[in-house]
């Protein structure tokens, strides 16, 4: 999908706000039946999971009977879902949101925090490290690290006819930026707090606010800092 199927996607969607709501009082399966949500339990105790406003409508009709009730709402007319992670060969922590719509690719390692919104792609064996975000359509490729906090850019707001595509083997450091349209080279490597407008070739070092290249990945004198751990990732 391109921004513009994207968005359009998410304009016509049917909003929905998800919710459980928690009820005491004496119902039955009957009671629920054909009111477009879900109800387990039994006797005096019941849990009701769906859009929120349909809920809403049959409490409101059987208040008479309700003892006591609570609403929680995970998201307010929210467009798209998340995405359904039994469907998902990597380790995704919790705390981490993924858009259905995404692909996250076999051993890959999505830590607390980390958003991963629609139509983006996240090669075997990448980790998404804690509070990064990845935007829509941004294409990550295998063994990659992307540091905490760092940003890849989406192609929704501001619109973009290029995503953000990075290849193979690429290091990206904590809290850096990387704008629409950018492409990183295989095996390149992005300081951390670095902001990259330009194209990146392979193999080379950027660092700086704009990104400018410092040298090549075979000369940088601590490479433990660039390494990935194999062994995390691991099922």
């Amino acid at each position: 999908m391109n921004y513009k199927q994207i968005a359009e996607l998410i304009s016509k969607s049917k909003k929905k706000t998800p919710s459980k709501v928690y009820i005491q009082g004496n119902f039955n399966e009957e009671s629920f039946k054909g009111q477009g949500f879900q109800a387990f339990g039994e006797g005096s105790f019941w849990i009701l999971i769906g859009d929120y406003p349909l809920i809403e409508r049959w409490v409101k009709k059987n208040r008479d009977k309700i003892n006591n009730h609570y609403v929680e709402i995970t998201a307010r007319y929210s467009a798209l879902p998340l995405l359904d992670l039994k469907k998902v060969e990597a380790r995704i922590e919790p705390g981490a949101i993924v858009r259905e719509g995404a692909r996250i690719g076999k051993g890959c390692i999505i830590m607390m925090g980390a958003v991963i919104n629609v139509g983006a792609e996240v090669g075997e064996k990448t980790m998404v490290d804690m509070n990064a975000v990845i935007g829509a359509r941004a294409m990550i490729g295998k063994a990659c690290h992307i540091g905490a906090g760092a940003v890849i850019a989406g192609v929704l707001e501001p619109p973009s006819k290029k995503p953000v595509i990075i290849e193979d083997n690429v290091f990206v450091g904590a809290n850096a930026v990387v704008l629409e349209g950018v492409k990183l080279g295989k095996g390149s490597v992005v300081a951390a707090g670095a902001v990259v407008l330009e194209d990146v070739r392979p193999g080379l070092v950027v660092a700086g606010v704009p990104a400018n290249v410092k040298g090549r990945v075979e000369d940088v004198s601590q490479k433990e800092k660039i390494s990935i751990v194999k062994s995390l990732r691991k099922k």
